[in-house]
């Protein structure tokens, strides 16, 4: 399985709608994504690399995988 690297804002935003989640808002310089049956909200800064770290916060919180992750990846 490959190394989760930082990624800019909109790979990671299209990941995420990929999977179903739907942009509610923005605060400041932060995309907030919702998903129905997710209790908590996707936060995903606009920064030009994602840190590692979110990445791995969203996914948890988002209940994907790694190997899900990867294939999404692959498809944007």
């Amino acid at each position: 399985m490959p190394k989760i690297t930082p990624v800019p804002y909109v790979k990671l935003q299209k990941i995420f709608e990929l999977e179903g989640f739907v942009f509610d808002r923005q605060s400041g310089d932060h995309l907030i994504y919702v998903k129905r049956g997710i209790s908590r909200a996707i936060v995903i800064p606009i920064y030009k690399e994602v840190p590692v770290f979110i990445i791995k916060n969203n996914m948890r919180t988002a209940g994907i995988t790694r190997e899900r992750y990867f294939e999404l990846l692959a498809r944007v």
